[in-house]
């Protein structure tokens, strides 16, 4: 997923919220693509990821023509900085993603997502001083209760969705700080993260663990990753400009929605007792949080 950029206009356009519920219904889907990479490693699948994002979002760039933005950011060495903090914090997440629905636990990559935009404000009250309002509080504290639930239950923390939760907030919190746009930023993560890739994926096929060319169907899978990865983030970063933050603020809870129905309607995966309380919790809080944003659509509607 990615980070909200300020929409340009001051209202949502049909053509807006085409392109931000086909992104959204496009990562829904995402799980039913990586489930089908079961049987490949978290990290060579990132690999593939970042090596056929690259084609895909420079040739996108190129048509655009906004390449200028790209060259002068690769050489500015403070933004070169920040975009490999981001990178790596992409490939954490994208890993921790991708090992969530190989190992069964796509309840938890949809945990992560939801309480997401919940993390992110409680990050800007920490980090940027931003005061919490007292619908805020309330959220907040509903979803840390739902957490503590499942800590309770299960007797540990829910590692993958609190990681996803920290990589994701963190990747868009550090993400605001690039004077980029968001298609030449994303170009210049994947080309950041391309050599380690392309070591990674060419050390796998020296020692033949490697699953590109193995066989037709893992090659395809492999290669079809780039158009996987960057056309959502595409297709999102450009129907942002054309709607209200607060209406991305509710469409975001599509791709959890749907990774949510997945994982228990088509991957079999168990509600036990500590989500049953854990996830009313938070959408509970997501309901408190998202309150003050539909009184906003309305006010401007």
């Amino acid at each position: 997923m990615a980070d909200t950029p300020v929409p340009s206009n001051n209202g949502d356009t049909p053509k807006g919220l085409a392109l931000a519920v086909t992104a959204y219904v496009l990562w829904g889907f995402l799980p039913l693509y990586m489930k089908a990479l079961v049987h490949i490693g978290p990290i060579e699948i990132v690999a593939h990821r970042v090596i056929w994002s690259v084609p895909v979002a420079g040739a996108l760039l190129i048509a655009l023509g906004r390449t200028a933005d790209l060259k002068a950011a690769l050489q500015n060495p403070k933004m070169l900085g920040m975009a490999c903090l981001t990178a790596a914090l992409i490939s954490v997440n994208w890993a921790i993603y991708i090992w969530a629905i190989a190992s069964g636990n796509a309840l938890d990559a949809a945990l992560g997502y939801y309480i997401n935009p919940l993390f992110s404000i409680t990050l800007g009250a920490v980090l940027l001083r931003e005061p919490l309002n007292k619908t805020q509080l309330i959220a907040v504290g509903l979803a840390a209760a739902g957490v503590l639930v499942l800590v309770l239950q299960a007797g540990s923390l829910p590692w993958a969705a609190l990681g996803l939760m920290v990589s994701w907030g963190f990747y868009a919190f550090f993400k605001r700080s690039l004077p980029i746009g968001p298609n030449q930023g994303f170009l210049l993560e994947v080309l950041i993260l391309l050599i380690p890739a392309l070591v990674y994926v060419t050390w796998l096929g020296a020692k033949g663990t490697g699953h590109f060319g193995a066989t037709g169907s893992d090659t395809l899978l492999l290669a079809a990753a780039g158009v996987v990865t960057a056309v959502p983030l595409l297709v999102y970063a450009n129907g942002a400009k054309l709607v209200r933050l607060s209406t991305m603020g509710i469409l975001q809870y599509i791709a959890p929605t749907m990774i949510f129905i997945t994982a228990i309607t088509v991957f079999g995966e168990q509600i036990d007792r500590g989500r049953m309380i854990a996830f009313p919790l938070i959408w509970a809080a997501l309901v408190v949080y998202s309150i003050p944003m539909i009184r906003q659509m309305r006010a401007q509607a």
